[in-house]
């Protein structure tokens, strides 16, 4: 309790109440910075972090006047890197579009995120800070998805530990809103028998294509409509809004990216020429025969990004080792993201908690790397990679001046499995550490240590009763 009580002082303060002027210093281990194009590993090196901002980064012990009135943490022997990045995850007990039709885009999953679930314990207990919270993929389009930033506030005889309100781990955007995307799929999960969903991948394709051409005239309207506003005249009536039609505009804008749940190269490929057809950004999701057509993936540059440049393709991939998966996936192998690496295509890792536990996701770098990826892109596939694929990099993903001081201190390598997450600080706050009881138990507990509500409903039933998802 008395831990959580510095974290309070440090948010409301924007210091470490444990030192002067609001000032910790990591110094004495291996930092990985993951600064330009590789993982910018130091041998020795030390990081300073003031007010919950990244302030210097640097070789070896740092500066005398960077260490006056700071905390220092001695990271000797230890390993320092980002705060790691979840593109795809379904904690807190969340659900999004229901039975009622296949395309849902307009419903936002944050209007039932639970944001009190233990699961969010478990993913600061594996290094992750930042994640995209998704609904589910048996619709052609489930709903927006959020992302999220895990900061922590302390224990009060009435509250336990950790964000009071969903609006305690918003990330939000220049505009002030909560920032996220849209969560789309093909393949099997959303061809069934109910009334309005598709029997067939063609069928699917001809429904998304369908909604995408409504949303272009519903845009066309409202173009009109603003134009007769702007010029004095009388527009009338505004047309009627649509959540759903809305959400499809903002894609094909570009203000929002579609995060695509794709298994098969066929799915993959409808789901480029899709992209390609409504110009909308997109990161592709599992991925599972992506080495079949690595060279297309990479090839493919899309609408420009932020930044004016290609968005290109991005891939967040996942390495199933629990509980299982399902036919479509029965082609996937460890060495996708090496082939991808070396066509030339981004990769990140993503967990879908429950299907890989948020607690072992440096684990699916290490075994990538086992099949034939890079150890420098493994590492960034934990980190700046999975921001960009969030529209975050200029805040999160790697250890630069200026950018949130989201560390993971760690107890040796970050790709060996004999490494235990030590320490988790999100805005320069310490929200996770392994020398505490309590947080040991999320950090090696089993199955219930995170279970206090049902996770996902798809996840449960996998699970539970052992069906293929």
């Amino acid at each position: 309790m008395r831990r959580w009580m510095m974290a309070a002082l440090c948010l409301c303060l924007g210091a470490d109440a444990s030192g002067q002027n609001g000032r910790v210093l990591f110094e004495g281990g291996t930092v990985f910075t993951v600064a330009g194009e590789g993982a910018g590993e130091i041998e020795r090196g030390h990081v300073l972090v003031r007010g919950g901002v990244i302030e210097a980064v640097g070789e070896g012990d740092a500066p005398e006047e960077l260490r006056e009135g700071a905390t220092v943490v001695d990271c000797s022997g230890k390993t320092l890197m980002p705060g790691m990045v979840d593109t795809h995850s379904h904690l807190g007990g969340i659900g999004g579009a229901d039975g009622t039709g296949p395309i849902q885009p307009g419903v936002r999953v944050m209007d039932s995120i639970n944001v009190r679930s233990s699961g969010f314990r478990r993913a600061l207990a594996g290094g992750l800070t930042t994640l995209n919270i998704m609904p589910g993929s048996g619709h052609l389009s489930s709903g927006r998805t959020i992302y999220v930033k895990l900061r922590f506030f302390p224990e009060t005889e009435t509250q336990p530990a950790g964000p009071r309100t969903i609006r305690d781990v918003f990330i939000l955007g220049d505009d002030r809103r909560p920032m996220g995307g849209l969560k789309m799929a093909n393949g099997t999960n959303s061809i069934r028998d109910s009334a309005g969903f598709p029997g067939t991948r063609a069928k699917s394709a001809f429904l998304v294509r369908e909604q995408f051409i409504k949303a272009q005239e519903y845009a066309a309207k409202w173009d009109a409509w603003n134009a007769k506003a702007e010029e004095g005249d009388d527009p009338g009536a505004p047309p009627a809004r649509d959540l759903h039609l809305e959400t499809f505009v903002d894609a094909m804008n570009g203000d929002i990216v579609v995060h695509h749940h794709t298994h098969r190269h066929d799915d993959i490929i409808t789901v480029l020429r899709l992209a390609e057809e409504f110009g909308f950004r997109v990161v592709l999701h599992h991925v599972s025969e992506a080495w079949k057509v690595a060279d297309e993936i990479a090839s493919f540059e899309g609408v420009p990004g932020p930044d004016g440049e290609p968005w290109g393709a991005p891939c967040s991939v996942i390495l199933v080792d629990s509980p299982g998966g399902k036919l479509e996936a029965i082609d996937l192998i460890y060495e996708t993201g090496g082939v991808l690496e070396k066509a030339g295509a981004r990769v990140a890792m993503h967990t879908d908690d429950w299907i890989t536990d948020s607690r072992l996701f440096n684990r699916m770098a290490a075994l990538a790397v086992r099949a034939g990826m890079s150890r420098e892109a493994a590492i960034r596939s934990l980190t700046i990679e999975g921001a960009r694929m969030l529209d975050l990099a200029d805040r999160v993903g790697s250890l630069e001046a200026g950018k949130d001081a989201d560390l993971v201190v760690m107890s040796g390598d970050p790709l060996s499995v004999y490494t235990k997450i030590e320490q988790t600080w999100v805005e320069g706050v310490k929200v996770f550490d392994r020398s505490d009881p309590e947080d040991l138990f999320y950090a090696q507990g089993g199955y219930g240590a995170g279970q206090d509500i049902d996770p996902y409903f798809c996840c449960y039933d996998h699970l539970m009763k052992g069906g293929a998802q």
